[in-house]
C-alpha cells in the first residue's frame, strides 16, 4: 500500500507538472514568437516552415523608432495613462473611503454599474461632447474617457482594503481632534500604500492597452501606442516585422512593471481579505 501511494503520488505529480507547463508554453509562446519575429526580415517572417535559425537584424526597429517616431507615441500614452491614474487616484481614494467608512452602497453599484457597461455605450456621447467644446485630439479628451476605465476599477480595488482598516483606528484619530479630512490624509492613507500602489498598476495598465477611446478621440498629435500600430497594415499589405516590433515596444513596459512589482500586486489584492 505505501508503494501504490508513492507512485500514486509521482504520477500526479508528473500530471500536475506536464498540465502547469502546457499551460506556460501556450502564454509565452506567443510572446516569444512576437520577439523572435520582430528580429526577421520581411521574407523569413513569411516562411513556411518558420525559419528557426536566421539572420538577425533591427531594420524593423529602426523603422518603429525612426520612421513611425513611436518615442512621441509612448510619450502620448505615458501622458495619458498617467494622468488617467492621478486624477483615478484624487477622486476613487475619498470615494472608497466614503463608501467604506458610510456604508454608501448604492454609489458602489452605481460605480460598478458604469464599470459593467461596455464602453462603446460612452463612446459616441463622448465624442459628440469633446467635438462641441473642440476638445478631440487632446489629452484632456482621452484622460477623462480613459477614467471611465481606471476610476471605477480603482474604487472596487480599495473600497474591501478601506473596509478591512479597524474602525478603532479611525475613532482613535477622531477622539484626538482628527476630523474625518485630516484622518483620511494622515491615518488612512500612510497604511495603504500597497492597495494603492496595487489600483495605481492595474489603472495603468488598462489606460495603455485602451484602444477604443483613442482611436476615436486621438489623432495625429495625441495618438497612443495601440492606435500606432494601424500604422503598419495598409490596405493591401502589412508589414509584418514593424508590427512584431512595435507589438515588443508596447508590451515591453507593461510586462516589466508588471514583473518589478507583481509581489506588491499580490499582496495589495490579498491584504484586503485577511485583514481585521
Amino acid at each position: 500500500m505505501p508503494q501504490q501511494r508513492r507512485m500514486k503520488g509521482r504520477i500526479l505529480n508528473v500530471l500536475y507538472f506536464v498540465v502547469m507547463g502546457t499551460l506556460v508554453f501556450f502564454f509565452i509562446a506567443p510572446l516569444l514568437w512576437m520577439l523572435f519575429n520582430s528580429f526577421k526580415t520581411a521574407l523569413d517572417i513569411v516562411k513556411m516552415p518558420p525559419a528557426l535559425i536566421f539572420s538577425p537584424t533591427l531594420e524593423n526597429y529602426r523603422n518603429v523608432f525612426g520612421a513611425q517616431n513611436f518615442l512621441k507615441y509612448m510619450w502620448n500614452s505615458l501622458a495619458v495613462a498617467g494622468g488617467s491614474v492621478i486624477i483615478g487616484l484624487l477622486l476613487g481614494l475619498p470615494a472608497a473611503f466614503s463608501i467604506a467608512r458610510y456604508k454608501q452602497h448604492k454609489l458602489a453599484v452605481l460605480i460598478l454599474i458604469s464599470r459593467i457597461v461596455p464602453g462603446i455605450t460612452f463612446l459616441l456621447p463622448l465624442f459628440i461632447m469633446f467635438r462641441f467644446f473642440g476638445l478631440v485630439d487632446t489629452y484632456f479628451s482621452l484622460i477623462l474617457s480613459h477614467l471611465l476605465v481606471g476610476l471605477p476599477f480603482i474604487v472596487w480595488v480599495m473600497v474591501p482594503f478601506f473596509e478591512a482598516i479597524p474602525p478603532d483606528l479611525v475613532d482613535a484619530a477622531r477622539v484626538d481632534g482628527c476630523s474625518i479630512t485630516q484622518t483620511f490624509f494622515r491615518v488612512i492613507l500612510p497604511i495603504s500604500g500597497s492597495g494603492i500602489v496595487t489600483c495605481s498598476i492595474l489603472a495603468f495598465i488598462f489606460s495603455w492597452n485602451n484602444f477604443m477611446f483613442s482611436i476615436i478621440l486621438a489623432s495625429n498629435e495625441t495618438k497612443t501606442v495601440p492606435v500606432a500600430i494601424f500604422n503598419f497594415i495598409a490596405f493591401a499589405t502589412i508589414d509584418w516585422g514593424g508590427l512584431m516590433a512595435a507589438s515588443v515596444v508596447i508590451t515591453l513596459p507593461v510586462l516589466a512593471i508588471t514583473l518589478i512589482t507583481q509581489k506588491y500586486v499580490i499582496r495589495g489584492l490579498t491584504s484586503g481579505a485577511v485583514k481585521g
